[in-house]
């Protein structure tokens, strides 16, 4: 199962969505419900999904992803992924979703 952590604490934080440990399909729903409650009626222009503890970099993880990108846009809010492996990367712009990793910030591996 893959657990997520709240982080923001104020309005004036992003809303934070961790992924950790490998993403299962019925995580996927849940994931999405998690982002729509803490966006709420906000009104962010912008939500962030911490992608550093994903554990497997697979098509469910890709399905998550897209998902939770468009629950961010139908709230009219954009979905930054932080911190995603190099291996969901390469999946996303194989699926033609590439442009959904445009400034993400990668781990540092030196």
């Amino acid at each position: 199962m893959c657990p997520s952590t709240p982080t923001a604490t104020s309005t004036a934080d992003p809303v934070v969505v961790r992924v950790t440990g490998r993403v299962l399909p019925a995580d996927v729903p849940r994931l999405c419900a998690e982002l729509s409650a803490k966006l709420g009626d906000r009104g962010d222009p912008e939500a962030v999904c911490d992608m550093g503890g994903l554990t497997r970099a697979d098509l469910t993880a890709v399905d998550a992803v897209a998902r939770l990108h468009l629950t961010a846009r139908r709230l009219g809010c954009a979905l930054r992924l932080r911190d995603t492996p190099a291996e969901l990367t390469a999946l996303l712009h194989l699926v033609g979703l590439g442009t959904l990793t445009r400034g993400a910030q990668t781990p540092d591996t030196s």
